[in-house]
């Protein structure tokens, strides 16, 4: 099948383009629900690929509410492991592109890989993200909203008053250019938390889930309950509480998870 407009730059081998949607947006936690692909070959042939995946995991409404899939809508539809070994195999030496492949498409879909036990290496293929481009040619600063919706420069840019004065007449700006925004401070909070959930240092450390409570989002323990890491490698986590720049809040669950693994009683 032809691309309907030719990639204007050659390839040398294919290149994968991919788009999912999830359950959430916690990488490593979260599942694939539905993963789509545009596959071009150099001599100009495409192949299209769209799997739905029942995520073994409920689908939180609010995910639902961005795309669309229910628990229902894949309730008969096959986990990623049963079709990781062939859609592995459908990306074999392609390089990958995608809008925020990088940050998260890319990570969503090595756990997933990681969980089903099917290697998959990213290492020596080309990684173009749509959106990187998108930010970095098209600036996303406080003076491209000030020209962007006020119609004039930023002056003193980075002078405090300056900034925020621009910022409190850009968010008027936004209130009046979007009818669709919510009304409401509450609403505008939910908005803003669906694009770019707040995390704090401990989110960003741990995710907090039911059978295992807080479990590694990061570093060498990553997927690793801290539970369990406690009673396998309590130095990993002396050294956590040990360093001067990690988060207290991060801090004071490490150590309540060292409390009873420590023969000398609780880290002080």
């Amino acid at each position: 099948m032809a691309h309907p407009l030719p990639f204007p730059i050659p390839l040398d081998r294919p290149l994968a383009l991919l788009d999912m949607e999830t359950t959430g947006l916690r990488v490593g936690v979260d599942r694939i629900v539905e993963l789509a692909i545009i596959r071009l070959a150099p001599n100009g042939d495409v192949s299209e690929r769209i799997r739905r995946f029942n995520p073994e995991m409920p689908i939180p409404p609010e995910a639902s509410r961005i795309h669309g899939i229910t628990d229902t809508d894949v309730a008969e539809e096959s986990p990623f492991a049963v079709r990781a070994r062939s859609l592995a195999q459908f990306l074999d030496r392609c390089d990958l592109g995608g809008f925020n492949l990088r940050r998260f498409d890319l990570p969503v879909l090595l756990a997933e890989f990681r969980r089903a036990g099917v290697p998959f290496d990213v290492r020596g293929r080309r990684l173009v993200d749509v959106q990187t481009i998108f930010h970095r040619e098209e600036p996303r600063d406080l003076g491209a909203a000030v020209r962007f919706y006020l119609s004039r420069e930023l002056e003193d840019a980075h002078s405090a008053l300056a900034d925020i004065r621009a910022t409190a007449a850009v968010l008027s700006a936004q209130l009046e250019h979007y009818p669709e925004l919510p009304r409401d401070l509450a609403g505008l909070h939910a908005y803003c938390d669906e694009v770019r959930p707040f995390e704090t240092e401990l989110d960003r450390w741990f995710v907090n889930t039911e059978e295992h409570g807080l479990v590694f989002r990061r570093g060498k323990q990553r997927d690793r309950p801290l539970s369990e890491v406690a009673v396998t490698n309590p130095d990993y986590l002396q050294w956590m509480v040990a360093t001067d720049d990690m988060d207290g809040e991060v801090k004071d669950a490490v150590r309540r998870a060292l409390e009873g693994t420590i023969p000398n009683g609780p880290l002080p």
